[in-house]
């Protein structure tokens, strides 16, 4: 399509909500949007990007105007993500606390935003609590470049309490007021098009897709095509999750209908199939001819990572990757999407792989699987935990342990493949009727099966670390003392 300036119309702001973690980020977004979705991150930190639209009133204005937000997450595992955050959207919140100043992910944002050429405006929050120093956020900032007005300078700035709201209204005004300069517009004629924000697979609906549409109109039914994926909109949602027939720039948007999930940061467009066939081909071909990543000569721990979202993962990944150096190396076999279920289980058997899961369940049937096979499973709802459960398993040399570890302190007899073992588990928990390997300095020279378990000469079902037990072992290796049996 000819594009023609007098089809432009005025469209609303699309902004970034950035700082380092716990400056209050979410929580800004959380009053401005009078929901509860800071009281529910995991650990205090937002882990996925997510996008809201809320209508704000200007000061002597009568009509209401649009502005959807990103929230970007400040730990330090998602830099990509907040880079992309600041490439989607038109203009930035650079939150800084009042009682902190600037820290490292501040940096990076700040750094961010002049690689970008994202303006954007600053919040100084938490102006409520009684260690506010206002004063030394603007000379912190000043020390990396950014001039607030007043202070020698002329970037924009607001004292807010994201907890009172006192300031908030007026930071809004403040937005506004830059989509005005900015003059931000967009053709509603034009084939839509926009960038992918997150990507799931759901096991009920699945591939779930949220975009941000920057420009035209996504209706049903518009065939579309992000990176290599393609599909056709079958399912069109606003952010507040009803379905809907069409959407228009700067709406936040869940698509379903794509054949598989594209990757994000993707750029999305709406058209003709023989469009989509050829952009389709042309990525394929892309991709094909990307260098695969070589392998050291270092041993390797061989691990399997899953994630909910697409974005997350590649988040997890980036961070196992790059983790310091050890004796070991982590070697990424394979990454997804989506729970664990069997084939994770059978590629872990066959690769001889643990399974690293963020924000993921663990499908029954791939439970039963691995705990009869011996591979390991740990997930976490915190990236961090995760991230030091991988470092620990790398400096000790081996697979990280998800169920728990037994020193054997004593061997009590033996009758065919049954002994009775005494010992202290040094990690976890030591399980009735689990399934052990046997570890003897660092090598594993087979399995067994725990037949029965007892502490201080009771029947238990479970001994917690610190514990001394005894336990009837069934295994076709003999146990010595000082070999480890690991869950």
């Amino acid at each position: 399509m000819t594009e023609n300036s007098s089809q432009k119309v005025p469209r609303p702001p699309v902004v970034v909500v950035m700082g380092h973690v716990d400056h209050g980020k979410t929580t800004l977004l959380d009053y401005i949007r009078k929901t509860n979705v800071a009281g529910r991150e995991e650990g205090g930190i937002t882990q996925s990007v997510g996008a809201y639209e809320i209508t704000h009133t200007s000061k002597g204005s009568a009509e209401g105007r649009r502005i959807t937000f990103i929230d970007t997450p400040g730990h330090e595992a998602f830099s990509k993500m907040r880079m992309r955050g600041a490439h989607v959207a038109d203009l930035a919140i650079v939150v800084v606390a009042a009682d902190d100043g600037v820290k490292p992910q501040t940096k990076e944002v700040l750094q961010i935003l002049e690689e970008t050429k994202t303006p954007f405006v600053v919040a100084v929050n938490k102006i409520d609590k009684t260690n506010a120093d206002i004063e030394r956020a603007k000379k912190d900032l000043a020390a990396q470049g950014v001039l607030l007005e007043g202070y020698g300078g002329d970037v924009s700035w607001q004292g807010i309490s994201a907890k009172t709201g006192e300031g908030v209204d007026e930071l809004l005004d403040l937005i506004l007021l830059a989509t005005d300069l900015e003059g931000l517009t967009h053709d509603p004629s034009a084939v839509a098009r926009g960038v992918v924000i997150e990507a799931k697979l759901d096991r009920r609906r699945g591939n779930e897709v949220s975009v941000i549409i920057l420009d035209g109109t996504l209706r049903m039914g518009d065939e579309i095509v992000a990176g290599s994926a393609a599909g056709k909109v079958k399912v069109l949602e606003n952010f507040a999750g009803a379905r809907v027939t069409e959407l228009v720039p700067s709406s936040p948007a869940l698509i379903l209908g794509f054949e598989k999930l594209p990757q994000v940061g993707d750029t999305f467009m709406a058209g003709k199939v023989d469009l989509i066939e050829i952009k389709v081909k042309e990525e394929a071909k892309r991709t094909a001819s990307r260098p695969a990543g070589g392998t050291g000569e270092k041993p390797a721990l061989p691990l399997i990572l899953k994630a909910d979202y697409v974005g997350t993962l590649e988040a997890l990944s980036e961070l196992v990757k790059n983790l310091p150096e050890h004796e070991i190396v982590p070697d990424v076999v394979a990454e997804g999407v989506g729970d664990v279920g069997d084939n994770d289980v059978q590629l872990a058997i066959s690769t001889g792989a643990a399974i690293i899961g963020f924000r993921v369940k663990v499908g029954k049937g791939a439970e039963r699987l691995a705990e009869a096979q011996g591979v390991r499973i740990v997930t976490s709802n915190i990236i961090y935990e995760l991230i030091k459960t991988v470092e620990e398993a790398l400096v000790a040399g081996k697979a990280p342990v998800a169920g728990g570890e037994l020193e054997v302190l004593a061997v009590f007899s033996q009758k065919g493949n049954k002994q009775i073992i005494g010992g202290k588990v040094v990690q976890g928990v030591i399980k009735n009727r689990a399934q052990l390997e046997v570890m003897r300095k660092e090598a594993v020279l087979g399995r067994g099966k725990v037949l029965n378990l007892q502490t201080q000469k009771q029947d238990v079902n479970e001994a917690e670390e610190g514990k001394e037990c005894g336990l009837l072992f069934d295994s076709g290796v003999t146990v010595q003392v000082g070999d480890h049996l690991v869950a």
